[in-house]
């Protein structure tokens, strides 16, 4: 059950969606989305966001010791619940644990591993807007029989806000990014023209050719440029 009654938890729902808009970049959204788990649900005693990246577990929030453990496990030996939602293997969206403790033939290892870590129950929900997948929340209990289904309903409101969340703290911190990159690259082009009496288009052309040639981003040459003549634009 979750902790609060439906109506309440929905405020709480509303309450969320703009503590998470309020962040003020994608690693604050991320951390607050699995702090928010464990305050509201119910039994969660730790939550994680795990996104799988080239075949490699990666894990991007924790709140709770046990869900870098988990991760980590998940990651070594390539298989379990949280892993395989992370890439929607067969196209699942959600999973439920109910019961670490019986066997888990899906997972054989993985599941031996988490009983000693004390993990009793998990579940989990698939972050995606209708563009992205983000990975997975996960919810974990040190007792089995923590999530029943009714929290299938309260963990896809809570992935319903935080990837929504997530898709605009990305879309945010991509464009804070591409303005810090035209900040640097125009201050490298101003030095340029300055030292060597270039018009902007040559002063462009030289970081430019300069990125090619070494096989280095474009924002990183400006970098250097402003680094080595610091106090010049």
């Amino acid at each position: 059950m979750v902790a609060v009654e439906w109506r309440e938890y929905a405020e709480q729902m509303a309450l969320l969606a703009q503590d998470l808009l309020a962040q003020d970049s994608l690693q604050g959204t991320l951390e607050e989305i699995a702090a928010a788990a464990v305050k509201l649900v119910d039994g969660c005693d730790a939550a994680g966001i795990l996104a799988v990246r080239k075949g490699r577990a990666v894990t991007l929030a924790a709140c709770g010791e046990m869900v870098d453990e988990s991760d980590r496990l998940q990651g070594e030996l390539g298989e379990g619940p949280c892993f395989d939602l992370a890439r929607r293997k067969d196209g699942a969206r959600v999973y439920r644990i109910a019961d670490m403790t019986r066997p888990q033939p899906a997972w054989e290892r993985f599941a031996a591993g988490a009983r000693e870590l004390g993990i009793g129950s998990m579940t989990g929900v698939l972050l995606y807007t209708d563009d992205e997948d983000f990975g997975a929340l996960n919810l974990y209990s040190r007792r089995p029989g923590a999530f029943g289904k009714d929290i299938e309903t309260a963990g896809w409101l809570l992935a319903s806000h935080a990837a929504v969340a997530l898709a605009s703290a990305r879309t945010i911190d991509q464009l804070e990014h591409a303005k810090e990159s035209r900040h640097a690259i125009g201050e490298a082009m101003g030095i340029l023209m300055e030292r060597h009496r270039l018009s902007e288009d040559d002063a462009f052309d030289v970081l430019r050719r300069i990125s090619q040639h070494h096989n280095v981003k474009l924002r990183d040459v400006a970098q250097k440029v402003r680094f080595e003549h610091p106090g010049q634009t």
